[in-house]
């Protein structure tokens, strides 16, 4: 495992929002250095989600009609989500749901390596927090695929990997609001 201690985000970057009614979609790109096949396999297969992804799922996510469990990992509380695949087009198009948002992840070969984008449609309040959170689990996974694992940073951890500046840095790009995340002391407490 390489250091994780080096580790540190680069700067808020590739990512947008998109509004459609009450719905809020967030878009993040990420060219990554190995082929679509690789990198399929870290998108669907459990033992390589269980060392980037913010969820565990309790079996292949690669397969239409698939369904599975995923586990949030890393929050206070562990919320369980049922899903189904609902497209499974090796190696470049999967799409399911977790929990009531709907994820989408298209791979394109590109330069030797893959074009990743990520849809995810998230409560605008929290956009900003998501595109932070797989900010960090794109590198997590770029590590992962490079051969230089550096482990899963999710939840509490991730705050001391520079989550607290990527939420910022996010929130102003995308013009929103921060929530109070995390939630600061009461003064003189």
């Amino acid at each position: 495992m390489t250091d994780r201690a080096q580790y540190a985000p680069g700067p808020a970057s590739a990512a947008q929002v998109r509004k459609d009614g009450e719905k809020w979609t967030l878009i993040l790109v990420r060219e990554l250095h190995h082929p679509p096949e690789r990198v399929w396999q870290a998108l669907t297969d459990p033992t390589h989600l269980r060392e980037w992804a913010p969820f565990e799922a309790d079996g292949n996510l690669g397969t239409v009609g698939r369904a599975a469990k995923l586990t949030t990992v890393g929050a206070p509380t562990p919320q369980v989500s049922e899903t189904t695949v609902t497209r499974a087009e090796a190696p470049k198009l999967l799409e399911y749901n977790w929990g009531a948002q709907d994820i989408r992840w298209q791979l394109e070969a590109f330069g030797g390596g893959t074009r990743l984008t990520l849809w995810h449609n998230i409560d605008r309040r929290f956009i900003s927090m998501g595109a932070a959170g797989w900010h960090i689990c794109f590198d997590v996974l770029d590590h992962l695929l490079s051969g230089t694992p550096i482990g899963r940073i999710v939840g509490r951890e991730a705050m001391k990997f520079g989550w607290p500046r990527l939420h910022s840095e996010y929130a102003r790009q995308f013009a929103v609001e921060t929530p109070n995340w995390p939630p600061k002391a009461a003064e003189g407490a």
